[in-house]
C-alpha cells in the first residue's frame, strides 16, 4: 500500500496541517483524504508541492508499506 508520510514531515518542519493547506490552496478535507489513503490517485503537481513546501525528496514522502502502520511512516533524520 502506498502512503505519504505527510503528517511526520509536517511534525520534522513544525508546521501545521492548516498551514499545508493555505500554502497549496487545499481544503482540510482533501488533504486529510489524501493523509488517510482514501484517495486513488494523486496528481504530480500536489507531490510537487508537498516535497516543496515539506522540504523533502519523493521517496522522503512517499513510502510503500503491506498496510497502515503510522509507525511506518516515520521520518529518518
Amino acid at each position: 500500500m502506498v502512503r505519504l508520510a505527510i503528517e511526520p514531515l509536517l511534525k520534522k518542519n513544525e508546521k501545521s496541517k492548516y498551514w499545508l493547506c493555505q500554502k497549496m490552496n487545499i481544503t482540510s478535507r482533501n488533504l486529510n483524504r489524501i493523509i488517510r489513503g482514501d484517495t486513488t490517485a494523486i496528481s504530480f503537481k500536489y507531490l510537487e508541492d508537498f516535497c516543496k513546501y515539506l522540504n523533502c525528496t519523493p521517496g522522503e514522502l512517499i513510502i510503500l508499506t503491506d498496510s497502515y502502520h503510522p509507525e511506518q511512516l516515520l521520518v529518518k533524520e
